[in-house]
């Protein structure tokens, strides 16, 4: 399917956020994924796995999740400095602050002529917590997360109880959990406590630990496992049209 892409800055709580909408470039009414990036915002892995998804059928939304703290249109590189730069970013910006960004996107979304209300999330590394996150709000049908980060150690800033894991239970719509065995900032013990707690919740859920290091769907990089991403797009894709229907 041939998409097109888009640029919208959309206003939320905390400012003007920059989004980057793909879409299929055939009229008709489409549902919607929010795809949360890593720290890095929108890289070139991150555009190029929007595109897949968009040409599935779907309208995806790429949002600059850290757009209070940097320039619209900031991109972090793949280096020392630009971790340094999005970790920092990930430690000063709070969850509610996530929460009325996704408030936006969906309100953004289902102002749009080609999409439907239908609504769900995916993310990468910060943006499988952020996917997670978005989840509580009842809009959302679907949360697909890629080994999140920070859910099990509630290290993210927030109000007090007002944490991802502590509010599992406020998930309406279904989650998928990917996690990598061998992701050094996911340990047994922290993947174990989430089972549990969404377990003990009753979420509907899905759970997959694979062989492979963090960042592992990101096609640049030591990390990359080609066949396992090629899996992991084409379970997204069936989870969607499933859950988006």
């Amino acid at each position: 399917m041939i998409i097109t892409k888009e640029v919208h800055d959309i206003a939320t709580a905390t400012g003007v956020m920059r989004t980057y909408v793909y879409r299929p470039d055939e009229s008709g009414q489409y549902s919607t994924i929010i795809f949360y990036s890593e720290i890095f915002q929108q890289t070139a892995p991150i555009a190029r796995s929007a595109a897949i998804l968009a040409g599935h059928g779907f309208v995806v939304l790429v949002p600059e999740v850290f757009h209070e703290l940097n320039p619209i249109g900031t991109v972090l590189e793949y280096d020392d400095a630009g971790k340094d730069k999005g970790n920092a970013d990930k430690f000063a910006k709070p969850l509610e602050h996530h929460d009325s960004d996704t408030e936006a996107m969906v309100e953004f979304a289902r102002s749009q002529a080609y999409c439907t209300s239908q609504v769900g999330v995916m993310g990468v590394c910060i943006g499988g917590h952020l996917a997670y996150r978005a989840a509580l709000n009842a809009d959302i049908s679907g949360a697909f997360c890629l080994y999140p980060t920070d859910i099990h150690s509630n290290t993210l800033p927030c109000e007090k109880g007002n944490d991802s894991l502590t509010r599992t239970g406020d998930i309406a719509g279904e989650v998928a959990m990917i996690f990598g065995k061998q992701d050094p900032h996911v340990s047994s013990e922290g993947r174990k406590l989430i089972y549990q707690k969404l377990e003990q919740e009753q979420i509907n859920f899905s759970w997959q630990e694979v062989n492979a290091q963090h960042a592992f769907m990101r096609d640049e990089g030591e990390r990359y496992d080609a066949a396992l991403a090629l899996q992991m797009y084409l379970q997204a894709v069936a989870f969607f049209q499933r859950v988006l229907s």
